[in-house]
């Protein structure tokens, strides 16, 4: 459904943030996007929906592929009646507007009728109840998990066939991390939504995940499926905090940068 071949982002004509960048994401799939702070992962996001260019950012090399069209010369307007829609990090709401009105904002591409929409609509509030529990309060008014799900729901009102979500779990109690989760494989599993997932928290994104890709200062150090990911002694040191020896202490993990065995 989606293929990156190689592509080089630069910000300002001169900072090279992205180098040589490849993934693809199957139809159904839900693929992790990894790494620290500051890797490469937002701006991977927002190379694919085309929101670079309101940061100065470019794609100057290689190719991005949504159901086999090149996406570089469609708007993020066209691209998400194409089927691809980005929750972008820090749950971007309306704060002035209702729950509903939000939600409602996500189908202004849609030109099926007000029947589908509402259609939709009961089935957002079917898998975010709380949501309908707070339709009509003023969104800057809702909680932080409340405001990550008006932003999914939001996404979801687009008809999407994948859904690029940015950092869901940032700043999030876990209890309301794993329930977000438990309803993007929902998503996933029962109305065939892929999910391309960028995420600090590694642990919560391999469990949910299929496969995954971990991002180092602009490159992929490394690929594989969720599982393989999960045993690995490197991530789990360097990534998990867990290392042969048990759990890691800061200053240990801060020496991966210099050994890399991955890329030996």
């Amino acid at each position: 459904m989606l293929e990156i071949n190689n592509i080089e982002v630069i910000y300002d004509h001169v900072i090279l943030v992205l180098k040589g960048v490849s993934l693809t994401v199957d139809k159904d799939g839900v693929v992790a996007l990894l790494g620290a702070n500051g890797a490469g992962k937002t701006t991977t996001l927002k190379a694919i929906s085309n929101l670079l260019q309101a940061e100065r950012g470019e794609v100057t090399k290689g190719s991005i592929e949504f159901e086999g069209q090149a996406v570089h010369s469609l708007t993020p307007n066209e691209l998400v009646k194409m089927g691809c829609i980005q929750v972008m990090e820090g749950r971007h709401v309306f704060e002035h507007l209702t729950t509903e009105e939000n939600l409602l904002t996500g189908a202004y591409t849609r030109r099926d009728g007000r029947s589908g929409i509402r259609r939709d609509l009961e089935q957002v509030y079917h898998y975010f109840p709380r949501l309908k529990e707070r339709r009509s309060s003023q969104a800057g008014y809702t909680s932080g998990g409340e405001q990550q799900m008006m932003a999914i729901g939001r996404a979801l009102m687009s008809r999407p066939k994948m859904i690029l979500l940015d950092e869901p779990s940032m700043g999030l109690a876990p209890q309301l991390v794993e329930e977000i989760f438990e309803i993007v494989k929902d998503l996933n599993q029962k109305e065939g939504v892929s999910f391309l997932l960028a995420e600090q928290n590694t642990n919560i994104a391999l469990k949910y995940a299929t496969y995954g890709y971990i991002l180092e200062n602009g490159r992929v150090v490394m690929d594989g499926t969720a599982e393989d990911l999960k045993n690995n002694e490197d991530v789990k040191e360097f990534y998990l905090g867990v290392g042969a020896e048990g759990r890691a202490s800061f200053r240990d993990v801060k020496h991966y940068r210099r050994r890399k065995r991955w890329l030996g």
